[in-house]
């Protein structure tokens, strides 16, 4: 449903849109991943980043092409709906809804990581740091979007100067003998690396749950997608080149890396500076992912895909504070059951980006047959396409998650569609 002219205004501009963007993705990829990706392929990861850069920019710009022609707190599954029909669209939904509490968990769990590096104290110090994230987040989102925009500009401006230092007073230790051999796990652990990057790209599709808060989202939206898409590449191809080259094998078995690279370039006592940094990047993905998801929640309730009560909020410039809630409570029980269990954040990882993936297919899916023939946004949703297959592909068992997930979504579909025929049969004749 797109915004019409009698609709409430967005506030959103395009600069706050290119901060919430470059939230969405530029995180806990930077703070966590590169040293598990060298972990899986050394330093043939880099082909990984790389690979995954590019298909950042037609998946962007399809999501843009989308979102400025569809405005709508929806975002893929409004997509879907108008695409494929009621059916898709819940899928799409829940499927995004329900990626969001183990990715949260697996980001907060990251920054708390950094912050137990530089204080000490363990999982105790790990855990409770991330519960202090999610609190924040929670509570800076129900403030509204408004807010969200204006912190996200200044944490955009922070991280931006932080990840530079690490980068840059770092790379004078370089050593391109670090990048000998390229590829000492063959060339085939290149695909299983950049299945687990999928968690460091997710993000291009959430800005599109906000569309409808820009001030002028077929103006705004491409231009903050555009720059945001820049800014990210090229961060994250640095942070990566930087963590292999300075640290070597050492890369590997880091759990800190930003934090390594800061100790290298600033010494040891740098290392609270890296915890800093990694909490300034794993909030502003958490904030815009709660932001999206919220939005997302409360749309699913206005169109009957989750129960009407999420369904305040929904309307652009409203804040949806019980479909935030329900992120929040849920995000907060997966962290309980990861610290529990002790499983650690790998899998929240694998199965978050699993969902990701499977939100892709039916977006970009739906870009292909939305947007007008010849545009520039249903040509790069075919390229898209192609590659997101291949993502499904590498995703392997991990796909569980999604799958159960859209069987769950189909049953409420088929229960939903009971109840309304029960109170008006020529409704339910009609969809």
């Amino acid at each position: 449903m797109s915004r019409t002219d009698s609709s409430p205004a967005g506030r959103l501009t395009a600069a706050q849109g290119t901060a919430l963007s470059v939230g969405a993705v530029l995180g806990t990829g930077v703070i966590a991943l590169p040293a598990l990706a060298a972990d899986i392929a050394g330093p043939a990861s880099l082909l990984a980043w790389t690979a995954l850069v590019v298909l950042s920019v037609p998946l962007a710009a399809a999501f843009a092409a989308l979102g400025a022609r569809h405005a709508d707190a929806g975002g893929v599954s409004t997509y879907a709906r108008l695409a494929f029909g009621e059916r898709a669209a819940t899928v799409a939904g829940w499927c995004f809804y329900l990626s969001i509490p183990p990715g949260a968990t697996a980001a907060a769990l990251f920054g708390g990581s950094y912050v137990s590096s530089a204080l000490g104290g363990g999982t105790a110090t790990t855990v409770v740091t991330a519960v202090a994230l999610m609190a924040v987040v929670t509570a800076v989102n129900a403030t509204g979007v408004r807010l969200t925009g204006r912190l996200q500009v200044i944490l955009f401006a922070l991280l931006l100067a932080l990840l530079a230092a690490a980068v840059l007073f770092s790379l004078p230790h370089a050593d391109t003998a670090n990048l000998r051999p390229f590829a000492p796990h063959g060339w085939s652990a290149v695909g299983p690396a950049a299945a687990l990057l999928v968690f460091c790209f997710a993000g291009w599709e959430a800005v599109a749950h906000l569309a409808g808060e820009f001030r002028r989202p077929e103006r705004d939206l491409p231009r903050s997608t555009a720059a945001a898409v820049v800014v990210v590449g090229v961060v994250y191809l640095a942070a990566a080149f930087a963590v292999i080259t300075v640290l070597g094998a050492g890369a590997a078995r880091s759990g800190a890396p930003l934090g390594d690279l800061m100790a290298r370039g600033l010494g040891e006592g740098s290392r609270p500076l890296a915890a800093v940094a990694a909490l300034l990047l794993t909030f502003g993905t958490m904030n815009t992912y709660y932001a999206g998801a919220a939005k997302l929640g409360a749309a699913l309730g206005r169109d009957g895909a989750l129960p009407r009560w999420f369904a305040r909020g929904s309307t652009a410039g409203e804040t949806p504070r019980r479909s935030l809630l329900v992120v929040s409570a849920l995000a907060l029980l997966t962290l309980v059951a990861v610290a529990v269990t002790g499983t650690g954040a790998q899998p929240a990882v694998m199965f978050s980006a699993a969902s990701f993936s499977v939100v892709y297919a039916i977006g970009v899916a739906a870009a292909v047959r939305l947007l007008p023939r010849g545009s520039w946004g249903r040509r790069s949703a075919w390229s898209a396409l192609v590659a997101v297959l291949a993502l499904l592909v590498l995703s392997g068992p991990h796909l569980a998650w999604p799958l159960l997930v859209a069987c769950a979504a189909l049953l409420s579909v088929r229960v939903t569609r009971r109840r309304r025929a029960r109170t008006d049969p020529a409704l339910v004749t009609a969809t």
